[in-house]
């Protein structure tokens, strides 16, 4: 590997001249420039652009800690927030905890030692310690997609407690009565909202949901079937589903149309999240959509104001989520 040394040498200049060129830390002469840069190419020389990052205290380089990266959802939000980081010269280094908090711990450890900017954060639960040792260290750490009490740092999430307003609206307008709620972890605090809301909505309708109508997954379409199953082998069937994502809400209608049902002649059903997936399956799934776009370019825009400003004081960004009506619900006549 040539050195800046030998750079220096073949072109006829000084070190710090290749230096120069090479941070763009001075003004050089066009033609000392062009020589230096020709030298470089023939010799093969590369910077040590880790090496001056750190000097400078920046590596231009984010974290982004998931719990779920075979959730569509996370996927879709992973993607945007590399786009968004690409997009202000930043590289990104994803991390899935797969919901372990070890696992959580361990990569937020990782993070820290190879001195990443910043971290976008997304906690796999209820257990804060790994965030809160980002925090002791001082690292700017943006969270995304949960609310967290009592924590000094940045949040950034959609209105969980509208959208589940939202969906049980929907389906109260709908004439529905019999409805059953596939949910999801109660340690996660977007799926503890949508249920709680929803709940208090129906009730407030004179709509009561009896406790074996409400069913736990996991977030992934698996549960949602297993679930739907369940539901179905009851005496008495529910006419329309609140599934908390959209990955349970397509577990669900294989379930449905296993049964030899039809969605939404016999049972309607709503979703939650809008990942790509939903406006493709058949019916195109009724769901709420949360902004993942926007929620991603926050993030990242919040982050990259917190490296810069570190004593401002913490922001809590909740953004609104939006009914989109599709093919899987249907009115009562």
């Amino acid at each position: 590997m040539p050195t800046i040394r030998e750079v220096a040498q073949k072109a006829g200049v000084s070190v710090t001249t290749v230096s120069h060129v090479v941070n763009q830390t001075r003004v050089v002469a066009e033609d000392t420039q062009q020589r230096v840069k020709q030298v470089m190419q023939e010799l093969g020389y590369r910077p040590n652009v880790l090496a001056r990052s750190l000097r400078r205290g920046e590596t231009h380089t984010l974290g982004l800690v998931l719990p779920d990266s075979a959730n569509s959802f996370f996927a879709e939000m992973a993607y945007a927030i590399e786009n968004c980081a690409f997009g202000r010269n930043y590289s990104l280094v994803l991390c899935n905890t797969s919901a372990d908090p070890q696992k959580e711990r361990l990569y937020s450890e990782v993070l820290f030692n190879k001195q990443v900017d910043g971290i976008i954060f997304v906690a796999a639960g209820d257990d804060t310690q790994s965030l809160q040792e980002l925090l002791a260290h001082n690292l700017p750490v943006v969270v995304v997609d949960r609310h967290l009490e009592n924590i000094p740092v940045d949040t950034v999430t959609s209105d969980n407690f509208q959208g589940g307003y939202l969906a049980a609206h929907h389906l109260i307008d709908l004439g529905q009565r019999d409805i059953a709620i596939i949910r999801g972890p109660s340690n996660i605090s977007p799926s503890a909202a949508r249920v709680t809301s929803s709940l208090q909505t129906f009730g407030e309708a004179g709509i009561s949901i009896p406790a074996e109508w409400i069913l736990y997954g996991d977030f992934h379409a698996k549960s949602g079937y297993l679930a739907m199953q369940q539901l179905l082998s009851l005496p008495k069937k529910p006419g329309a589903i609140f599934a908390c994502n959209d990955l349970m809400a397509i577990g669900a209608m294989r379930a449905i149309y296993e049964a030899g049902l039809r969605i939404p002649k016999d049972i309607s059903l709503i979703g939650f999240d809008n990942i790509e997936l939903a406006a493709y399956t058949y019916p195109p799934l009724t769901t709420i959509g949360q902004p993942i776009q926007q929620l991603a370019e926050i993030a990242v825009s919040t982050l990259l104001q917190r490296i810069q400003t570190p004593e401002s004081v913490c922001q809590r960004i909740t953004l609104p989520n939006e009914l989109i009506v599709r093919q899987s619900t249907r009115r009562i006549v």
